[in-house]
């Protein structure tokens, strides 16, 4: 998964799109788990171990080994924590919320992509209405389709660009 500029990417994204593209976004939350490597137990040790060490520095600072620099504001945003709060003055509720916040960071999902930024597409042809061997519409005598006309999509992974190079070979080899 990517940070971008517009959101987030990656192949786990372009999964997840598949699978929420006919849903209503409101009821689709993205929770993240921001060090999955440690238990909550591990990462309280973690973060208690490095506010000793940095203990007169801002917590801004302080995070800098634990997470990326470009999402510390975010997660001290969500989790009222100043930027610019000393170490040594943390609660420990605050020092809980952090953990927290790593472990199960939210994100809600405004959109997703336009069509003109698709990487794959749904939708399409009934693959119903298709003869499977020849790829012709069971429809219209002598019309073919293949690949991303059909309505037909699968994870990341070259699955879409073998249904297009099958589904046009078998339409090729037909006409």
């Amino acid at each position: 998964m990517l940070f971008t500029h517009f959101g987030v990417s990656g192949p786990i994204i372009l999964t997840a799109s598949s699978l929420i593209n006919r849903c209503d976004l409101k009821s689709v939350k993205l929770s993240l788990d921001l060090k999955p490597a440690l238990t909550d137990e591990q990462l309280n040790n973690r973060i208690l171990r490095d506010f000793d060490i940095y203990k007169n520095k801002n917590i801004s600072n302080c995070l800098k080994q634990l997470l990326p620099n470009a999402i510390i504001p975010v997660i001290l945003d969500k989790c009222g924590i100043p930027q610019n709060k000393k170490i040594n003055s943390i609660t420990r509720n605050e020092r809980l919320s952090l953990l927290t916040t790593i472990k199960n960071f939210d994100m809600i999902i405004s959109s997703l992509r336009s069509f003109d930024e698709a990487i794959v597409t749904a939708g399409g042809v009934d693959v119903k209405e298709i003869n499977p061997k020849t790829m012709e519409s069971k429809l219209v005598k002598g019309l073919y389709f293949c690949g991303e006309v059909l309505d037909l999509d699968a994870l990341t992974g070259g699955f879409n660009l073998q249904i297009a190079f099958s589904t046009g070979f078998a339409a090729g080899n037909s006409i």
